[in-house]
């Protein structure tokens, strides 16, 4: 009986320890294993920084100027009109006009731009040039005009004496110049008679512009009577063109 109670006593013991050993496999296997924390985030990239100079910013036509610039976390750096650059350094230019120069600074951090502003002074445009200078014999040409006569007289009308005073005033401005009277007639009459008549014509305003004060010794007459007419249809409006003292320039 003794035995009996010993082996009773034992298999309590491994039950009892049996029990305690899956009470611990089980209360193990309820428990989830927990994860590490995950590692940190990196930090943020520095946003890129940039400065653009011009020195001088103001140039006149035809100077140059120098660009200075300077940045920091770019990989990526370039100026407008000029293309890639470092990160820093320094470039002449010449602009022709007023410019802005535009830097563009690129990293891992962003964008960041800088400008530079070069006032390029342009020169006014030359005068134009003078207008040709202009002959003394055209201006005799521009400024005197003949003197008409009615049919078969040769004193100066009264409506001719604006124009011979006019010629009298040009010609005592421009004391260099020698003059020619030529007389002339319509076509009706004699030739010889006309020849006459030309050279009344002729004297009379030669007569006229010495009055004036003009020197006779610059004054040639000559008479063409009705040979060399101005116009040559036959009705009173020609004629009148005929009838008259034509100035002649003498060179």
């Amino acid at each position: 009986m003794k035995q009996a109670m010993k082996m009773t006593i034992t298999m309590r013991k491994w039950s009892t320890l049996v029990f305690a050993l899956g009470l611990v496999m089980f209360l193990g296997a309820c428990h989830k294993k927990v994860a590490p924390p995950p590692p940190p985030p990196p930090p943020p990239a520095a946003a890129p920084t940039a400065s653009l100079s011009a020195n001088p910013n103001t140039v006149n036509q035809g100077q140059s100027t120098t660009l200075t610039w300077q940045t920091t976390n770019a990989t990526d750096i370039s100026i407008d009109g000029i293309g890639p650059v470092d990160s820093s350094g320094s470039r002449q230019v010449t602009p022709t006009d007023s410019t802005t120069y535009h830097l563009i600074a690129k990293g891992a951090g962003g964008t960041q731009d800088a400008t530079a502003r070069v006032t390029v002074n342009v020169p006014p445009p030359p005068p134009p040039p003078p207008p040709p200078s202009i002959t003394e014999e055209e201006l005799f040409a521009q400024n005197v005009k003949d003197i008409y006569f009615d049919y078969d007289k040769y004193d100066v009308r009264a409506a001719d004496q604006g124009s011979l005073q006019g010629d009298a005033q040009f010609l005592q401005q421009h004391p260099n110049i020698h003059i020619t009277i030529e007389g002339h007639a319509d076509e009706r009459g004699s030739t010889e008679y006309n020849l006459a008549l030309g050279t009344n014509r002729a004297d009379a305003v030669k007569n006229a512009l010495i009055q004036a004060g003009v020197g006779g010794d610059r004054v040639k007459t000559i008479s063409y009577g009705k040979e060399k007419p101005f116009c040559t249809e036959s009705n009173e409006s020609c004629w009148q063109q005929n009838r008259r003292g034509h100035f002649v320039y003498e060179k």
